[in-house]
């Protein structure tokens, strides 16, 4: 008969204080967000202050909030942090960045005349889009993730006409079901020509032919001379294959703001450093009043008044949690943004992605010391302002191989020199992934046929095929 007992067992289980809450979500924030959560922070929290403290501000900025103790005489100085940059209210610098791809559909839809029913048909269909844009679902399956997913009752009729709505949306060729309807959706959107009513007739009649490059059968059959057939075939390849994954250049019209959160600068002595512009970030403070409160309060007797003693000390703890952890946020950003700048300074003295190293999280940890997720927020929608452009912190990050000399290079330095074989090439007979990996391996790069292959898809480079000229 088995029997029951009972036993001791010892777990290690990490609990993240308030601070350290407070900091993980500050350090995933934007500038612009930080921003809004201080002023939400301020219309919740009545112990925060963000008013000028008249005596001294320029004497003592520097707060320890250690010294923020349940002590009844807190001197007012110890109760602020100067979170302002030498200029109180700088204009914001803002870049125009390309929005969420998904939500740039929604927004389009909004101004399209459908039922709130056949909103959520569309919608529901937007968001089963692949990454390309494509819809690689059938109509029977969106039928049945309608119901049991959604809870939505609809028919495969409805499905497509609420696809057909999806199609009209920018850029053209999104919600096609293959590469055919995608290019034909493109060339329907376009203004009508001869040569755009010929790559129509091309790819509804003789779609296999033009795949395979044969021609003379499409002259044939379509009874198109070769100037005819070269216009149109131009027209099909300027075409966007990907029209959901090579949305930054589709997609220009819809952007929306960002403010850089690191400005790249070049002292006197030529060395290149960076800022962390603070904009309209306000200086936060504990409103001495409060601590006032307490000490005045100090032996009270009366509950009511010992409730509210009680409830002041919970919004300190709240308050100097809260700009803590600001100021952790603005070191941690310091450090992170310093170690990147350090890695990649070939690169950020150059501008050219040839000099950018192969860097993975794990790097940036190891010289920081933080963790990989914390590095991984530090990174995330963050932003530095260039010489060259705005760059978002994730573009510095690649895995690498070594080349024929055995120097690491980055993975976009092996996509530009994949460009630049695909760009010399005699379009008359374009090199195959097979050619291409004899052609890198010229250049110092041995890359494996496969990799080839990743990286042109992921350069928008179609097969040898379509990239044949007449």
């Amino acid at each position: 008969m088995p029997t029951l007992g009972q036993g001791l067992e010892l777990k290690q289980q990490q609990k993240l204080s308030p601070l350290q809450i407070q900091t993980i979500k500050l350090i995933e924030l934007p500038v612009q967000e930080l921003e809004q959560r201080i002023r939400a922070e301020l219309e919740q929290n009545p112990v925060l202050d963000d008013t000028p403290n008249p005596e001294s501000e320029e004497e003592r900025t520097e707060v320890s909030l250690d010294e923020l103790q349940e002590d009844d005489s807190i001197a007012p100085y110890k109760l602020r942090v100067n979170n302002r940059g030498r200029d109180p209210m700088p204009e914001y610098n803002t870049f125009s960045i390309h929005e969420s791809f998904t939500q740039g559909l929604r927004d389009q839809l909004g101004y399209c005349e459908l039922t709130p029913h056949e909103r959520e048909i569309a919608l529901f269909i937007i968001g089963s889009l692949d990454d390309d844009g494509y819809l690689r679902r059938d109509l029977p399956t969106l039928v049945d993730d309608l119901a049991f997913r959604a809870g939505i009752q609809t028919d495969e009729a409805e499905v497509e006409r609420m696809l057909a709505v999806v199609q009209t949306l920018d850029p053209p060729g999104i919600g096609a079901r293959d590469l055919r309807e995608c290019l034909l959706l493109q060339l329907r959107a376009e203004k009508p020509g001869e040569a755009v009513r010929n790559a129509i007739r091309i790819l509804e009649s003789c779609y296999t032919e033009f795949s395979n490059r044969h021609f003379d059968k499409i002259m044939a059959r379509l009874q198109l001379g070769a100037d005819e057939l070269k216009a149109a075939t131009a027209k099909i390849l300027r075409l966007n294959p990907a029209p959901g994954g090579q949305v930054d250049s589709a997609y220009e019209d819809r952007t929306q703001q960002i403010v850089p959160d690191f400005v790249l600068t070049e002292g006197e002595d030529g060395r290149l450093s960076f800022e962390m512009p603070r904009f309209n970030i306000p200086q936060l403070r504990v409103n001495p009043q409060y601590a006032e409160m307490i000490h005045r309060s100090q032996g009270a007797s009366q509950r009511a008044q010992k409730d509210a003693v009680t409830f002041v000390r919970q919004k300190l703890d709240a308050a100097k949690w809260f700009i803590e952890a600001v100021k952790q946020r603005h070191n941690t950003l310091q450090k992170t943004m310093q170690a990147i700048l350090d890695y990649q300074y070939d690169f950020f003295l150059s501008g050219d992605d040839a000099d950018l190293k192969p860097m993975v999280l794990k790097d940036i940890a190891a010289v920081t010391g933080f963790d990989i997720s914390t590095v991984s927020r530090v990174v995330s929608s963050k932003y530095i302002e260039t010489p060259f452009g705005i760059y978002p912190l994730k573009y510095f990050f690649s895995e690498g191989m070594e080349n024929s000399e055995g120097e690491e290079v980055s993975t976009r330095e092996l996509k530009k020199a994949l460009s630049e074989c695909v760009a010399a090439e005699d379009k008359r007979k374009p090199l195959t992934d097979e050619q291409l990996v004899d052609a890198m391996r010229q250049k110092g790069y041995d890359v494996a046929r496969r990799t080839i292959a990743k990286y042109r898809g992921q350069l928008g480079i179609p097969i040898a095929r379509w990239r044949k000229e007449l």
